[in-house]
């Protein structure tokens, strides 16, 4: 699944490591490996060869609908089993597994037995980029273990920045994504972009689409195929791409592609293959823009999720009706959350801001 994205921290950079450049150097080397790896802070904003001009669109705004809370209920392959104390506890496949969660400033519902019972723990740097470590109380554990979302089995995995390759409150993105290809009944064309591990793309390859992923990770893409073949999906036309979210949608619009269903889930901060950099509240304007600028004639949605920012889903719900203006439909925006077992409570995860078609 998609990162928690345990994300709600401000925005400012990662702190170099005690060593200095040399640190830096070999902390670098390890944040590509993984999603949270592209969100390396840049002391320099993006130089982009021919910087995007954009203007604000003409036209009728879209309809709105906010806010919308799209909510994960506890079932078979993930639940949060309880929280409080800046730590959550859950359940992913086989695994008890505790990790920081900083928005959780309640008290457990549990009891400590319950807790005490977990087969991994995340030890270290409680930032969202910060490096840490797995502790194994019961036994050791591998790298991977098998899981499951709606018939697609794939991998989740222990990485040194606290994820685990899994974003569950993605699922209410993917099963409205995958509503969306079974109604259009014709040929859908899907562009996931920063597509991490794949489940995004799977959901829309197994629901029909023809999907082309992008990612700025080459060992991330690695693991999205990984998960193509656990999934045996491997007949089902996906293109995975590393490049530059940003470049790759830029020569999409020089090129004249078009695709029907568009997602988008940028870090606050990253860094392309290349060393693009990436700053969230600089680039997400003319990234929008792109986004339309790439659409097809009949387009059914495009989708928007952001973690790791001081920010009101108002802000990006704003930017998404001005970038849509003219192209009816409806922008809906608000917050998703994973609804705890134990106490019920509503764990929030991410905001986002999506258009969909007529």
């Amino acid at each position: 699944m998609k990162p928690s994205r345990d994300k709600r921290r401000d925005n400012r950079p990662p702190r170099p490591g005690p060593r200095g450049a040399e640190q830096r150097a070999s902390r670098d080397e390890r944040l590509d490996a993984t999603r949270p790896a592209e969100r390396i802070a840049a002391r320099e904003p993006r130089q982009p060869e021919t910087p995007r001009v954009t203007g604000r669109r003409e036209g009728e705004l879209p309809a709105e609908n906010l806010p919308l809370i799209l909510e994960v209920a506890p079932n078979e392959n993930y639940a949060l089993l309880d929280s409080g104390g800046g730590e959550k506890l859950e359940q992913y496949g086989p695994y008890r597994i505790v990790r920081p969660e900083g928005q959780a400033i309640w008290q457990r519902a549990l009891p400590a037995r319950e807790w005490e019972r977990a087969d991994a723990i995340f030890t270290g740097d409680t930032d969202e980029e910060g490096i840490g470590r797995w502790r194994f109380p019961r036994v050791p554990l591998g790298e991977t273990w098998p899981m499951r979302h709606d018939g697609i089995d794939y991998l989740g995995r222990f990485t040194s920045f606290r994820h685990v390759g899994i974003f569950p409150e993605q699922a209410s993105h993917w099963d409205h994504m995958a509503g969306l290809i079974a109604a259009a009944k014709r040929p859908v064309r899907v562009l996931n972009l920063f597509g991490y591990t794949g489940l995004a793309s799977l959901v829309a390859a197994k629901a029909g689409a023809e999907v082309t992923h992008v990612d700025a990770s080459k060992k991330a893409i690695g693991w999205a195929r990984e998960n193509q073949e656990k999934a045996r999906l491997t007949d089902k036309p996906i293109r995975w791409i590393v490049e530059d979210a940003m470049k790759f949608a830029e020569r999409e619009e020089r090129r004249g592609s078009r695709y029907d269903i568009i997602l988008f889930d940028p870090p606050a901060y990253g860094r392309g293959p290349k060393g693009e950099v990436w700053q969230l509240f600089d680039d997400l304007p003319a990234m929008a823009d792109l986004c339309r600028s790439i659409l097809s004639p009949r387009p059914l949605a495009v989708v928007l999720t952001a973690y790791s920012i001081r920010a009101s889903f108002f802000a990006i719900h704003a930017l998404m009706r001005d970038t849509f203006a003219g192209m009816g439909g409806k922008v809906e925006s608000g917050e998703l959350v994973i609804r705890e077992e134990s106490a019920g409570r509503a764990l929030s995860t991410s905001l986002f801001s999506r258009w969909v078609g007529q």
